[in-house]
């Protein structure tokens, strides 16, 4: 069921890429992005298991950007990802994604991934949020990683996706609960060629490039829920 939701969701975003062409795309006002602080703070603590969350810094994100809300002491930093989020190549139907305010994507990055991938994510949003479209946002990533505005990747590092309050585009809603693998340069062959969209460890985003997702999903019985004001 949720392998044809997910196959659907492809589906919906290609369709929507081609309308979205068509009617040239805009972003809609930012306050449709935003979420009460509390409630945000909630969901993005849903990522990862509360022995994990509980001691991470939360960050929200503000017309300026993603702010500190709360100060953790292991590392970790727990956020609810928007559709800026979106991958920076392939899928292509998956860029426009930006364009989409409903999207709600609780991560939290290990130790190794905040060093080295948030900062990634953080300037894809200030891109967006700065009116960018999804080709502006690649070019502008690709340079600021050439002129080692952003941190290399050096090897592969981890976050967590387990919120079963995730909503990953509109009308689409909830996928396996899932372990991010942020691996350069790695290739859907390197982990059999498993098929996208199945319920098994496949890459998702930007095969190829430093910026390559492996995401391992899990038992959905991990998955955790939110607690909302």
């Amino acid at each position: 069921m949720r392998k044809a939701r997910l196959m659907y969701a492809v589906l919906f975003a290609t369709v929507w890429l081609g309308s979205a062409h068509a009617q040239s795309p805009k972003y809609p006002p930012i306050g449709e992005y935003l979420m009460p602080q509390a409630n945000e703070i909630g969901l993005a603590k849903s990522a990862a298991p509360a022995n994990i969350s509980s001691r991470a810094t939360i960050k929200v994100l503000t017309t300026s950007g993603y702010e500190v809300a709360q100060k953790g002491d292991n590392g970790s930093v727990c956020m609810v990802m928007r559709g800026f989020s979106a991958p920076t190549y392939t899928p292509a139907p998956f860029r426009n994604l930006v364009y989409d305010p409903t999207v709600r994507a609780p991560i939290c990055f290990m130790p190794q991934a905040v060093r080295e991938v948030l900062p990634y994510y953080e300037l894809r949003t200030k891109l967006a949020m700065q009116g960018k479209n999804p080709d502006e946002i690649a070019e502008g990533v690709q340079a600021a990683y050439a002129k080692g505005e952003l941190p290399k990747r050096t090897g592969v590092s981890f976050a967590y996706m387990w919120s079963a309050d995730q909503n990953l585009a509109s009308g689409i809603g909830h996928w396996h609960p899932h372990v991010m693998v942020f691996a350069p340069y790695y290739d859907n062959s390197a982990l059999g060629g498993n098929t996208f969209g199945a319920p098994v460890p496949q890459v998702t985003d930007d095969a190829g490039t430093p910026f390559t997702v492996v995401v391992i999903p899990v038992d959905d019985n991990l998955a955790v829920k939110a607690e909302l004001k």
